[in-house]
């Protein structure tokens, strides 16, 4: 990974993920990426119910993901998150899905799915908004989080 500001969520793979193959189902993924970006703007002390509170929806605009090795039943992962672009009107997150060894911590975690989620910041009428007149607070929180300060 590289020296980006990544913020981290750990979860341990669930039976009801996975397939016939016993590999996690592609579309949960989408809801790992979720639960990262969520954690994320927790983190920032600024749970999203606070920006629902404030008349702001975020909603998905366009996924990609890129699958490089299957997650399986009861691995330990981490779900890695940061912010790759932002306006004030578009936010673009960036994820990386990783294997972590809990037995033996040292080990280098394993890549197994990147990717992106765009977003635009609307208000319930779903009419785009600028979030820096909106909420300059949250705005700000991310900014810096952005830059790594």
């Amino acid at each position: 990974m590289s020296q980006e500001r990544w913020h981290q969520h750990q979860l341990r793979v669930r039976y009801q993920e996975t397939d016939q193959m016993g590999v996690v189902y592609h579309a949960n993924y989408l809801t790992w990426f979720e639960i990262g970006r969520t954690e994320l703007i927790r983190s920032l002390g600024y749970p999203y119910r606070k920006i629902e509170e404030k008349g702001l929806l975020l909603p998905v605009t366009e996924a990609d993901l890129k699958f490089k090795k299957p997650a399986r039943y009861d691995d330990q992962v981490g779900i890695y998150t940061r912010v790759s672009l932002m306006s004030s009107v578009r936010l673009q997150f960036a994820y990386e899905i990783r294997r972590i060894s809990i037995e033996n911590p040292e080990l280098p975690e394993e890549l197994l799915v990147t990717g992106t989620t765009g977003h635009v910041w609307v208000n319930p009428s779903w009419k785009p908004v600028r979030i820096e007149k909106e909420a300059p607070e949250l705005w700000q929180l991310i900014a810096t989080y952005s830059e790594g300060d």
